[in-house]
């Protein structure tokens, strides 16, 4: 069983990603797709007059405030566009990919953050009405039952709260979150770049292991959105995943060269 995250990030070769899970299912491997949509989410909001709001936790880690209006832009994007699409391209491929998001039989059931607290012009200070969750439940029974089926699983990034509200999680925690439940013995993050850079944006200094045990001071080498990558490695590691590879997803067949160890093995 493998668990594979594509970003949503621009530079991510769907196509090629698409092919080779294809190609990877139909030799007999069974898998889960959890996906992203955080660059095709931006910029529908900015279409439609609600720009995107990016908030900075005190402890660094950037993201995503949503109110309910980002909410529902957020769920007609990934749930909605990008999860259909994706969906599309594997049955294309003669992969029986089946689409949800974790609202859906409340496949991910996550504990809503009411109110954040974030650094604004260095100060800190409590956000309220945010519509974002940390993931504490995985329905596996559900998606175990779909793979059984033949299905694939294709998740968007959307939780069911304790209280019944649709939460945004981030996607890479989630696709960690699933991996464990699933019993993976693989998570593969696929995204623009080659794995973690030691200098970023410097792809020449790549680092390719990181042992398990230490994954999380691993974290001072990682920018940006790479923060919550390495965070969601950890939790996918500590729930029993023997192996996670950060993989780049912009070049051929980008799930078999991270199968074969190209990009950051943390194991």
């Amino acid at each position: 069983m493998i668990v594979v995250k594509i970003g949503g990030v621009t530079g991510v070769n769907i196509d090629a990603v698409i092919g080779d899970i294809a190609d990877q299912i139909k030799a007999g491997q069974k898998m889960v797709v959890v996906h992203g949509g955080s660059g095709e989410t931006n910029a529908i909001s900015e279409q439609l007059g609600h720009p995107p709001r990016f908030v900075t936790s005190p402890s660094g880690f950037t993201s995503r405030y949503t109110d309910r209006t980002t909410l529902e832009i957020f769920a007609m994007v990934t749930s909605g566009k990008i999860n259909t699409l994706l969906v599309e391209r594997l049955q294309k491929l003669g992969v029986n990919a089946f689409g949800l998001s974790g609202v859906d039989g409340r496949v991910m059931v996550a504990k809503r953050k009411e109110a954040i607290r974030i650094v604004e012009n260095g100060k800190q200070r409590m956000l309220r009405d945010d519509f974002t969750g940390k993931i504490e439940e995985v329905n596996s029974k559900l998606l175990m039952m779909l793979l059984d089926a033949g299905y694939t699983p294709v998740i968007a990034p959307l939780a069911i709260s304790y209280e019944g509200d649709a939460v945004n999680v981030d996607a890479d925690r989630a696709a960690a979150m699933v991996a464990g439940a699933v019993k993976a013995e693989q998570l593969i993050i696929l995204s623009n770049v080659p794995g973690l850079l030691r200098q970023f944006p410097d792809e020449s200094t790549l680092i390719t292991h990181i042992d398990k045990a230490k994954v999380e001071q691993s974290l001072e080498f990682a920018e940006g959105r790479m923060k919550k990558k390495v965070l969601g490695a950890s939790e996918a590691t500590q729930l029993g995943v023997a192996k996670v590879v950060f993989a780049d997803g912009r070049v051929d067949k980008p799930v078999a060269n991270a199968l074969a160890g190209k990009g950051t093995v943390i194991s």
